[in-house]
């Protein structure tokens, strides 16, 4: 009875337009946001935040951009890990090149030039879509891998080919330890999620969805394919480009192109595919299976092995997560095309008939 709309009366058309229209959900989201900032750092040690936390949230955060792309346009892209490349390169550029550069601004800044870069190679899904649009972005992927192995000017004439940054500060704040990691990848986390949802619910993400759905009918409703294509790939490219700059910045400190190579590109099509396609919150659970899985793969399976006397290597181990994930990926497609969070849809709909199903 406590997850109930009865008497939850919308007066005015800002309550009817609430992002979590349901009064229970909102006080859910307040709650879990506080935990993750105030909680988890008093629970969590290091090896949680640099290991798990930090990855999690930053690939959520990148699934978030891929998700608008794919899941609420339709538009298939298999170059995510580009675009997260491009982020990190051009925020490290002109972090590094501009004097005195605040380090949010410079995230920013590869957002924007990933977007570029988004709307350059989203031109093609005006006239090509399905396998052939999934080609001209893996075209991407490989022109941007050749580039920033080729071209020593965006890792500063570096010998040894790699961008390193340290001393990461935001006004006077020293983002030294792993929790200074953690709460400042969250920020940005909570206001793009919140972005996210938001505009998708808007006029722009109908468009979106309405392309998604069927494009030749949505351009005879009036909706302008182009317009609709390329602020998806212009809106889903700067989000990747942050997660990018992110990841090399926060989370890796030093790396090289091939911290975002194709790779990079499937892992966030599987978070997508996994955690639910056309859904913010499926990000999250999608980012976290492909987070914790591993780690969990890796204490699970020797210790099956033991039971029965066999020794199960590290390799055998990496063996049966690719393996694992791609059942998953074929059961989720043909089981459950949403995702896991079509179960977590399924769990508040119980939530609202309890206790009485009928």
């Amino acid at each position: 009875m406590f997850y109930r709309e009865n008497g939850q009366f919308k007066t005015t058309y800002k309550s009817d337009q609430q992002i979590f229209a349901v009064k229970q959900d909102r006080i859910a989201i307040i709650a879990i946001i506080a935990f993750a900032f105030i909680g988890v750092p008093m629970l969590a040690d290091e090896y949680l935040f640099r290991a798990i936390l930090v990855p999690f949230l930053i690939l959520a955060l990148a699934a978030i951009g891929v998700n608008i792309l794919v899941g609420y346009c339709g538009q298939i892209s298999l170059g995510s890990g580009a675009f997260m490349a491009v982020g990190a390169y051009m925020a490290y550029n002109v972090f590094m090149r501009v004097e005195d550069m605040p380090l949010i601004v410079a995230l920013l800044s590869g957002g924007f030039f990933a977007m570029l870069a988004g709307i350059i190679f989203g031109i093609p899904s005006l006239r090509v879509k399905g396998l052939y649009l999934a080609v001209a972005t893996l075209a991407a992927q490989f022109f941007f891998d050749w580039l920033f192995v080729r071209v020593r000017w965006f890792t500063l004439d570096s010998p040894a080919g790699t961008a390193e940054v340290s001393n990461l500060s935001v006004f006077g704040w020293q983002i030294a330890t792993p929790m200074d990691k953690y709460l400042f990848v969250l920020g940005f986390v909570v206001v793009f999620a919140l972005l996210a949802k938001n505009l998708v619910r808007g006029p722009i993400g109908r468009e979106w969805m309405a392309i998604r759905d069927m494009d030749v009918a949505a351009s005879v409703i009036g909706i302008r394919p182009m317009y609709a294509k390329l602020t998806a790939f212009a809106v889903s490219s700067f989000i990747i480009g942050v997660a990018g700059a992110l990841w090399a910045f926060v989370h890796l400190g030093s790396w090289e192109p091939l911290s975002f190579d194709i790779n990079r590109s499937f892992q966030l099509l599987f978070i997508v595919i996994i955690g639910g396609l056309g859904s913010i919150m499926g990000c999250f659970f999608g980012a976290a299976f492909i987070v914790i899985t591993p780690i969990v793969l890796n204490q699970l399976l020797p210790w099956i092995g033991s039971l029965f006397g066999v020794e199960i290597s590290t390799a055998m181990v990496g063996h049966a997560e690719f393996m694992i994930f791609g059942a998953l990926i074929v059961w989720f497609l043909i089981k459950e095309p949403h995702g896991l969070a079509k179960y977590w849809s399924m769990a508040r709909h119980k939530l609202r008939l309890w206790p009485f199903p009928h």
